[in-house]
């Protein structure tokens, strides 16, 4: 499907958008990657990608309507990853929360409008179900917006479903549950206790350890992304990507310490805690949907991937701020 099709991906520099360029380029895809712009010229983790694998790397701003009319010229497929998704951090600067992620999703999807593309694929998040209210938790979960940045995604996931209904673009919205593996940023949960373990820590700075979550590898959800984007079944649906298993933060951190060789005691920070009401209690997948449209199934168990993530962040631990808290 993917051989000489003209793919973009925005959010390209980042931790999954890196992953699924690459994944793209082994189909045989022709690649625009999307890396945010900045006056170093840096493309985050594009920079090692594009040195191996023909790519063509553009910059810019999705909240800029002219950049994305631009990058969607003579573009067949769409994966929609650009957004803010630092939860902490949308409480300090919500409003940008809504210019990215809602209006540039706006920007986005009237642009794919006018260049006729052929499928838009837009990445959501499981934050948008907020606390399960069921176990696992399927596409017809309450939504609660108990962040800004979940706020924001709703809306992003709205407008995209609109412009399918309104206008015939051909979307799919796909909300994974939380995915790790390596180049994630050291403010998620494993990536976190990964590098403080690589730097010799045994007093690991935590929030609230009690919350599940269902973890899925990166290359697990490329996969179900790639999967998707294949599928007519997709079009116009609303599909979560997961395990369907869930495990607490503090069984989570236990494990971690066991494969690395490590005593660890969590150290609960106040600054690493979400407002109560805020907190999400448990995120758990039912990836029934998912495995109807496409047969899927993934293929890197937790303690594999976490072996995986472990040896990537050993190989380049000097590449992260340990010491500084990451919001």
């Amino acid at each position: 499907m993917f051989e000489n099709k003209r793919v973009l991906v925005t959010g390209a520099d980042g931790f999954i958008g890196s992953h699924l360029t690459e994944a793209l380029i082994e189909q045989k895809a022709q690649v625009r990657a999307l890396a945010f712009y900045n006056s170093f010229n840096h493309w985050g983790w594009l920079e090692e990608i594009s040195k191996c694998h023909p790519v063509e790397v553009v910059t810019g701003d999705i909240r800029d309507v002219t950049t994305c009319r631009r990058i969607m010229k003579d573009i067949d497929i769409v994966f929609h990853l650009a957004s803010l998704i630092s939860i902490p951090y949308s409480y300090l600067a919500p409003e940008s929360y809504v210019a990215t992620n809602v209006m540039g999703t706006t920007h986005l999807c009237q642009a794919a409008i006018e260049y006729k593309v052929e499928r838009f694929v837009h990445i959501s998040t499981s934050e948008v179900y907020g606390s399960a209210k069921y176990i696992p938790m399927d596409e017809n979960h309450p939504l609660q917006p108990q962040s800004p940045y979940s706020a924001s995604k709703i809306g992003s996931e709205s407008i995209a479903m609109s412009y399918f209904y309104a206008f015939g673009l051909p979307v799919t919205v796909i909300r994974p549950f939380n995915t790790y593996g390596p180049r994630q940023s050291p403010r998620a949960i494993i990536s976190s206790f990964i590098t403080q373990l690589v730097e010799g820590k045994t007093q690991l700075s935590v929030g609230n350890v009690s919350p599940k979550r269902d973890f899925t590898f990166v290359s697990d959800t490329c996969h179900a992304f790639l999967l998707l984007a294949q599928s007519q079944q997709a079009i116009g649906e609303i599909i979560n990507v997961g395990t369907g298993t869930q495990i607490s933060i503090q069984k989570l951190a236990e494990k971690i310490a066991l494969l690395m060789g490590g005593q660890i005691e969590l150290v609960q920070e106040l600054i690493r805690m979400r407002p109560n009401t805020s907190e999400v209690d448990q995120l758990c997948c039912n990836p029934e949907k998912l495995k109807k449209i496409t047969s899927f199934h993934p293929q890197i168990s937790l303690e594999e991937g976490l072996e995986k993530t472990i040896e990537w962040f050993l190989e380049h631990r000097s590449e992260h701020k340990v010491g500084l808290y990451h919001v």
